[in-house]
C-alpha cells in the first residue's frame, strides 16, 4: 500500500478508506493534503478491486478547514513568499500570471465529482470550511453525534469555495444553504441531520462500522458498471433542463447494459436465489456511449 504524508490509505474487503491524518492540527487542509487526496482518489479509481471509498479523519476531528498557520497571509497570494507561491502554482504556469489561479478545494471536489465509485463521508468530529465543503460531492454523509459543522467563510472575509455554491444548494436547498453561509456559524450534528446535510447520526464508536456496512452492501451485491453509470446519471441530471435528457441516457444505459454479462448474471442469480457474481470492470467494460457529456475545459 502506498504511503502518504498527510493521509492514510487502506483497502479492505473491496472498500478503500482515506483517513485525513494531521490530528495535531485537527486534520487542517493544506496543499500537501490536497495532493495526497488527489493521488489517493486516482489510485482508488484505477483499482477495480475498490468498489467504494470512505473518507474520515484521524483523532477527534474530521477536518478543521484550511490550515491557518500562515496567519494573515493564509489566503493572500500577494503576501506569500516565493516558496509558498511556487507551492500553489499549477505545474508549468508562471507565478507572475494570475490567470491560472484556481481554488485548491475546488480542484479536489471537481475530481470527486468525476469519480467512478460511491463516496461516503464518515464525519467523526469538527468539519468546517473546506472540511465540510470537500464532502459535498460525496454521495452519502454520515456523522458522529459529536460532530460540529460550519460554513464559516463570511466570518473570515471570504466566500464559499470548493464548488460549494454549486453543490450545497443541491444537497440541502438554496434557503438552508444561504442561511448557513450568511451566518457562518458552527452548528451541531442534529441541525446537520435536520437540514439534510447528513444521512444519519451515530455514536463515535459506531460511525465507521455504519459507513463500512453501507459500503459492504454496495460491494457485495451490485454490478460495478451499474454503480458507475448510476452515480454519473444522478449527479449530472441535477443540471438537466427537461426529463427528456434523463430518458435519453436511461434508454442508452438499459440498451447497452441489457446485452451485457452483468445483466444476464443479475437475472439468473435472482432466479437461482444465489448471490450474484458480477464480472464487468469499470476500467475496461464501460459501454461505448460513456461518457455522454461534452468535454469541458478548465484552462
Amino acid at each position: 500500500m502506498p504511503e502518504f504524508e498527510t493521509i492514510l490509505y487502506e483497502v479492505e474487503d473491496r472498500v478503500a478508506t482515506i483517513t485525513l491524518n494531521r490530528p495535531e492540527r485537527l486534520n487542517a487542509f493544506n496543499s500537501q493534503m490536497q495532493r495526497d487526496v488527489l493521488d489517493a482518489i486516482d489510485l482508488a479509481d484505477a483499482d477495480d478491486e475498490v468498489r467504494a471509498v470512505i473518507f474520515t479523519g484521524a483523532g477527534r476531528g474530521y477536518c478543521a478547514g484550511a490550515d491557518l498557520g500562515k496567519g494573515a497571509a493564509t489566503f493572500d497570494y500577494d503576501r506569500q513568499t516565493d516558496e509558498q507561491k511556487a507551492e500553489r502554482a499549477t505545474e508549468g504556469r508562471s507565478t507572475d500570471d494570475l490567470s491560472w489561479m484556481r481554488d485548491g478545494g475546488g480542484l479536489l471536489t471537481l475530481r470527486l465529482y468525476e469519480f467512478n465509485k460511491p463516496l461516503i463521508a464518515a464525519i467523526n468530529g469538527p468539519a468546517v470550511g473546506v472540511g465540510v465543503t470537500m464532502t459535498l460531492p460525496m454521495d452519502v454523509r454520515l456523522a458522529s453525534n459529536k460532530a460540529r459543522i460550519g460554513f464559516v467563510f463570511a466570518r473570515r472575509g471570504l466566500v464559499p469555495e470548493a464548488c460549494s455554491s454549486y453543490f450545497l444548494p443541491r444537497v440541502v436547498g438554496v434557503s438552508k444553504a444561504l442561511e448557513w453561509c450568511f451566518s457562518g456559524r458552527v452548528f451541531d450534528a442534529d441541525e446537520a441531520l435536520a437540514g439534510g446535510l447528513v444521512r444519519s447520526l451515530h455514536e463515535p464508536d459506531d460511525l465507521l462500522p455504519a459507513a463500512r456496512a453501507l459500503a459492504a452492501e454496495i460491494a457485495e451485491n451490485t454490478s460495478a458498471i451499474s454503480v458507475t453509470l448510476i452515480r454519473h446519471m444522478m449527479w449530472r441530471m441535477l443540471g438537466a433542463d427537461h426529463p427528456m435528457e434523463a430518458h435519453k441516457v436511461d434508454s442508452r444505459g438499459i440498451f447497452n447494459l441489457g446485452r451485457g454479462a452483468d445483466a444476464r448474471e443479475g437475472v439468473v442469480s435472482f432466479l437461482e436465489k444465489r448471490p450474484p457474481e458480477f464480472s464487468l470492470r469499470p476500467s475496461e467494460d464501460l459501454p461505448d456511449f460513456f461518457p455522454w457529456w461534452d468535454e469541458r475545459s478548465f484552462a
